[in-house]
């Protein structure tokens, strides 16, 4: 049985927001994700991580909140990170080309130091 859904938040600074999510994040569970990224942005977070450590499975609807996050951060001048330890996640990063979207770390601490990497990657193109 795959474990409960779940997000956790942290405010490191003005900027540097972290977000973790434990379980599956799919059609019905993406909306949570996309409301969590929403508020850090909105709240003024232009430095984003998104900590999928715990994450056992991810969909398109998931890569599409992901990427609409970017697209938002950038108008901010803003980044957005992901921890990934899932070798099936990774994957799925690699087959969609997401891979060079995302700066993908395999620790948060190496995430957050990529969060104030001036180097912005490709921008995508949805």
């Amino acid at each position: 049985m795959p474990p409960e859904f779940s997000l956790s938040q942290e405010s490191l600074d003005a900027e540097r927001h972290v977000i973790a999510v434990r379980g599956e994040i799919d059609l019905f569970t993406a909306p949570d994700m996309k409301a969590a990224l929403s508020e850090a942005i909105e709240s003024g977070h232009s430095r984003i991580a998104v900590d999928l450590t715990d994450t056992t499975f991810l969909d398109s609807t998931a890569l599409g909140v992901l990427i609409g996050a970017v697209k938002r951060l950038r108008s901010r001048d803003g980044r957005l990170t992901i921890v990934n330890v899932d070798e099936n996640i990774a994957k799925t990063f690699e087959i969609t080309g997401l891979d060079q979207i995302f700066p993908i770390s395999s620790t948060r601490e190496d995430a957050i130091k990529a969060l104030d990497v001036d180097e912005a990657p490709a921008s995508p193109q949805a």
